[in-house]
């Protein structure tokens, strides 16, 4: 795991005080959409669909950072659209720093260098690099040629310059699983500071629908991934998401733990599905009907392994118990062990039953 020590310990403090204070649904990373507007046109992307007079709008400064506060989660992944693209992007960051949020600003470096000296190093800053795959799979991609190289280059600068780089990558149908069991290694040498991974999910925008996981196919694809994976990797993850991944591990989701907030506000219920939006986060938490949502409930989310449906419910299961703890703070190593899945479902169905008692 590469997730930083104070970040680790922010994350697990604030979890455990939603837990006194008896709080069932808190969020764990805001993912925030100042604007959607792109500097590349992604086949697998759902947000550059939008019109033009949407593709214009833009949350300001101060919007962002209420939206921050408001939340109250630690974590903040700025995203988009192209977040460097944002006239006040720096001014974004700095104010989410000074309020000791956690930011990942997510961006596909095209502008990284150029834009690098409006940004300053932090313990609470990072640039999240879009990369899916090496050269030729990520240039396909993103539909146009050159960016990987871009990408790298832009990786190297902001290192040397003193900033924390992570990358996400989303990984599609199709995709082998050696070149990117290469690209770990590659990123690794590099010197990135961590790695995320993600199926991707159909987004009903997005031009692309033919290369989209279905769930089985998912669980195969990053089995063959991170089976043996070399102990050097550093993933963005806990360890129990990555082996729900493969598998190991089985759970439900809980999108309360990574809210959107975008231009047309508060997105229900999920920064993947858009089934409306509400003007507070208090309003997306009480007015969305979350028991309606996930594997086995809605048709849409059958086939959903992403992070941001996920990942939460997996930090909820690394912070539970000491063991749980000690393991998810392992790296994820050459000899992973295997879970089995009934048992990890009986587990999921006695979290369940210990928070409905905990709430009786």
């Amino acid at each position: 795991m590469a997730i930083a020590w104070r970040q680790g310990m922010a994350v697990a403090n604030y979890i455990f005080r939603q837990k006194l204070k008896g709080v069932e649904k808190y969020p764990l990373v805001l993912m925030l959409e100042p604007l959607f507007r792109c500097n590349l046109e992604c086949a697998g992307c759902g947000k550059i669909q939008y019109p033009e007079e949407i593709l214009k709008k833009r949350l300001s400064a101060q919007q962002c950072e209420d939206a921050a506060m408001e939340c109250g989660a630690p974590v903040v992944s700025i995203a988009g659209g192209e977040p460097l693209i944002h006239p006040e992007m720096p001014e974004i960051a700095e104010r989410l720093v000074k309020r000791k949020k956690f930011v990942y600003l997510c961006t596909n470096a095209i502008l990284l260098e150029r834009e690098l000296k409006k940004y300053k190093p932090s313990p609470y800053f990072r640039f999240s690099i879009h990369l899916d795959g090496l050269e030729e799979t990520h240039d396909k991609s993103v539909c146009r040629k050159g960016v990987f190289k871009l990408a790298v280059e832009g990786i190297k600068k902001a290192k040397q310059a003193g900033f924390t780089v992570s990358t996400n990558t989303t990984i599609f149908l199709g995709a082998d699983p050696a070149e990117f069991r290469r690209m770990f290694d590659f990123l690794t040498d590099l010197g990135v500071d961590g790695m995320m991974i993600s199926p991707g999910y159909p987004y009903e925008k997005a031009p692309d629908q033919e290369h989209f996981l279905q769930r089985e196919q998912t669980k195969a694809l990053f089995r063959k991934i991170l089976d043996n994976a070399d102990p050097r990797w550093r993933f963005n993850h806990s360890n129990f998401f990555l082996e729900f991944l493969q598998g190991d591990r089985d759970y439900q989701c809980t999108a309360w733990g990574n809210p959107t907030r975008n231009v047309f506000g508060w997105q229900k219920p999920c920064y993947l599905m858009s089934d409306g939006y509400v003007q507070s986060f208090r309003e997306l938490i009480d007015e969305t009907p979350w028991e309606r949502y996930g594997s086995g409930r809605d048709p849409r989310c059958n086939d959903c392994m992403v992070h941001c449906g996920y990942e939460a419910t997996a930090v909820t299961d690394a912070t539970r118990n000491l063991p749980n703890m000690l393991h998810a703070l392992k790296p994820i190593g050459r000899s992973p062990v295997r879970v089995d899945p009934e048992q990890s479902r009986r587990r999921e169905a006695q979290m369940v039953e210990e928070e409905v008692s905990a709430h009786e």
